[in-house]
């Protein structure tokens, strides 16, 4: 039964309220470092465009073989999955502990009285939200009871774009600068920029400036919550060794997204007999929900973890061929492109068109009329490291008459 006496020698009085044991909510939602969008019953997607260098030199009589820059559009994807909360009770459990809460009526008619069934919905709608706050951080989809949807630390996982720090620090001030310094600077100075650690990691980075000589707080004062002008938000959900830095907003603002059907879905309990004929009620609760980031070039994570999940991935760009040449008459080659991540192009040599493909890029030109030949070069480089670079040379003989 999901009500457990354990050393109960009632006598009489007892204090007028049940004791709970205090359990943490959902913090990043309650703290509004995430979006909620209700009503998402299958799917909803999370639209992201990018847009490549756009400006150039002025061309009096531009065509479109000038053109520069592109606009680039993809999806990520919310999925809800389903769960519950599910637990069954003996009302007829109070019977021998509290005589307040004694079922009331005739025995085959017994029920709890309003005042006991409030306090446990109480307790199962805090529990509830206590896992749900640890799966909203941690969880990650499988085929049992622990791993009901994936979290946000999962989603930022698998996504490449992420921008992990490398760094021996063992100090929090040491680990926190590390991290700054690979903050983009379009973001570094976004008011919704949060970064995100556990209690134990603050009370260490704390510890660490109150133990500074001077422009600190002392031993009875808890130190600003942030860094270098950045916010700093604590999860009891949180990991240990493990720093995030993103946009947080309950908004489209930031960077961090989940899904639900409904947004009270966890404080709706339905309350009802097993069955006709049973002696037993049962609280139920439905739920979907999922999580995802929109763009993980927007999330710096450091981990110093013993068995680290986000490690620094080597950087590769590469691509074949790295000669085109365009005949006279016209035409267009394809250019097959390996990159680690994100990768700009540079602008277009003249006469030339460079344009991106599911696999790289196409190199075009028009018939050259310009009685003598052409040539330049495109070059690719990493957005995550600006030294890894691919130069491509392009030429295209003169047409002859």
């Amino acid at each position: 039964m999901a009500i457990i006496v354990r050393n109960t020698n009632y006598s009489g009085e007892v204090l007028e309220q049940l004791l709970t044991l205090a359990a943490t909510s959902n913090e990043i939602v309650e703290k509004g470092l995430i979006m909620v969008i209700p009503g998402v019953e299958k799917k909803i997607s999370l639209p992201r465009l990018k847009t490549g260098k756009m400006l150039q030199k002025r061309k009096e009589n531009p065509g479109v073989e000038d053109s520069k820059g592109n606009f680039n559009y993809d999806e990520k994807s919310l999925d809800p999955v389903d769960f519950m909360a599910f637990t069954v009770f003996n009302p007829r459990t109070f019977e021998n502990i509290w005589r307040k809460w004694q079922p009331k009526g005739n025995l085959v008619f017994s029920e709890l009285p309003p005042e006991a069934q409030n306090a446990l919905l109480a307790e199962l709608a805090k529990q509830v939200q206590f896992e749900l706050g640890d799966h909203y951080v941690n969880g990650e989809y499988g085929d049992d009871d622990d791993h009901l949807f994936n979290g946000i630390l999962t989603q930022m996982a698998k996504d490449t774009e992420v921008i992990v720090v490398d760094s021996a620090e063992s100090t929090m001030l040491g680990r926190l600068k590390a991290l700054r310094v690979k903050i983009p600077v379009a973001i570094r100075n976004n008011p919704d920029l949060r970064i995100l650690m556990s209690v134990n990691d603050f009370d260490k980075y704390d510890d660490e400036l109150t133990q500074r000589e001077a422009k600190n707080a002392s031993e009875t004062d808890v130190n600003a919550r942030r860094y270098k002008g950045i916010t700093i938000e604590t999860l009891a959900a949180w990991p240990d060794d493990l720093i995030v830095c993103t946009l947080c907003s309950p908004d489209a603002g930031g960077n961090l997204f989940a899904a639900v059907n409904l947004q009270d879905d966890q404080d709706v309990i339905q309350i009802d007999k097993i069955s006709n004929a049973s002696e037993l009620y049962f609280f139920k609760m439905l739920m979907k929900a999922d999580t995802n980031i929109a763009f993980g070039e927007e999330v710096v994570v450091l981990d110093k973890r013993p068995n680290p999940v986000f490690k620094p991935a080597e950087k590769k760009l590469s691509a074949v061929p790295t000669a085109v040449t365009i005949k006279p008459e016209g035409g267009s080659q394809d250019v097959a492109v390996t990159a680690s991540g994100e990768y700009s192009v540079s602008a277009s040599p003249a006469g030339f068109t460079v344009s991106p493909t599911d696999n790289g890029i196409r190199i075009s030109a028009a018939a050259n009329t310009t009685g003598k030949d052409k040539s330049g070069a495109v070059t690719l480089t990493l957005d995550s490291d600006k030294a890894r670079t691919v130069k491509i040379t392009v030429s295209q003989a003169k047409q002859e008459a």
